[in-house]
């Protein structure tokens, strides 16, 4: 197939489509309508169920019935909207029924403006709704990359009967880049056998969250943390790295603030500074292990700077991993701003005197040279 010029809210929507999302179930917010607005065209042309709620709270409510009904099913907004589905995607957690959510997010807290972000981090990483569980979180930071993501969203949902998340700030969803569609996939035949069934005749499949037994609800929990697990130790992490082998300085960044890492470091390396980039893509699981050995490896890098459109929320994930072997330094822009190269580079650059003034000393006994 060719390339062809899609912007990235419609790239989404594609995607789950030629995927073989079967229902969709939305609210309009910007800067992801354009999503549901493609949804709105296509769905219908394909005889598929669209249908724009009243409120991001039937939205997602909906999409738990089509879910445990065994449909293959997505939702979309963005950052406010995400927090109203919260209760919702509780539910289906503590149901076990498989959906993709797609969140393109804008600056916050409260309704913020619809300038790009990546403040949702905490919500949907930590806190995508009340009890112990966690979606599995993919972040692409390219068009082509969300339509991939969101195929793949599809097939991890229904392999372990999950919520996966594929959120994207502002400026992926707006931009426009050339992109490949996948093929179209047929839709299933039939319905999973744990689907919700009740018609005369049939055995009853029920499916709830409700356990008002002690010992039963922690059985599920139990059971729903084992999953989890398997998710973690099953070859999901997924992550991208730049020059990192010789790396003294090693940024990490996801999304849109990782693309203008990438130049920052291109610029850097162009200029004989050891820097290199490590990318997250899946933001749950995240990719601890591989980021220890960054932190462990000798030569040992000497500082990570994370390098976020937030306040600092992966900030505590890389420091957790990193455990102080190593310092780690943060960057943000907050309120909708896009970091530029320059001001990445300028921070690289502050952290490397840094990290090179402290380590003199016993360099220069060792009769290294200090570049």
């Amino acid at each position: 197939m060719t390339k062809q010029l899609l912007k990235g809210n419609v790239a989404f929507a594609e995607a789950a489509i030629r995927a073989g999302c079967e229902a969709y179930f939305g609210y309009p917010i910007t800067p992801q309508t354009e999503l549901l607005e493609h949804m709105s065209r296509r769905m219908i042309e394909l005889g598929r169920v669209f249908l724009q709620a009243e409120s991001e709270v039937a939205a997602v409510n909906m999409v738990y019935g089509a879910a445990a009904a065994g449909a293959k099913v997505m939702t979309s907004s963005s950052s406010p909207g995400i927090s109203l589905m919260q209760e919702g995607f509780s539910y289906m957690a503590g149901s076990n029924v498989p959906a993709v959510v797609i969140d393109v997010m804008r600056g916050g807290p409260g309704l913020g403006n619809i300038q790009p972000s990546q403040a949702d981090y905490y919500q949907v990483t930590k806190t995508a709704g009340h009890g112990d569980f966690h979606p599995i979180v993919l972040a692409p930071s390219t068009v082509q990359e969300a339509i991939d993501l969101t195929v793949l969203a599809f097939d991890l949902a229904e392999k372990y009967r999950t919520l996966v998340f594929v959120i994207a700030d502002g400026a992926i969803g707006q931009m426009m880049e050339p992109a490949e569609l996948p093929e179209m996939r047929p839709l299933p035949e039939k319905r999973p056998d744990w689907a919700v069934t009740g018609a005369k005749g049939r055995p009853h499949n029920v499916i709830s969250s409700l356990f008002m037994g002690a010992e039963q609800l922690e059985q599920m929990n139990i059971e729903l943390q084992g999953k989890l697990r398997q998710i973690e130790q099953s070859g999901e992490v997924r992550y991208e790295s730049l020059a990192i082998d010789d790396a003294e300085i090693i940024v990490v960044a996801f999304g849109t603030a990782a693309r203008v890492a990438k130049t920052a470091v291109k610029r850097l390396r162009a200029e004989g500074l050891p820097v290199g980039l490590f990318r997250p893509i899946t933001l749950w699981p995240f990719p601890e292990n591989e980021l220890a050995r960054l932190a462990e490896r000798i030569p040992a890098a000497r500082s990570f700077i994370v390098v976020e459109m937030n306040a600092g929320q992966m900030l505590h994930d890389v420091r957790e991993v990193v455990g102080g072997r190593v310092p780690v330094a943060f960057y943000g822009r907050m309120g909708g701003i896009i970091p530029l190269p320059e001001e990445i580079e300028t921070e690289i650059r502050r952290q490397y005197a840094q990290v090179a003034r402290t380590a003199m000393p016993m360099e220069a006994r060792n009769g290294h040279h200090i570049r």
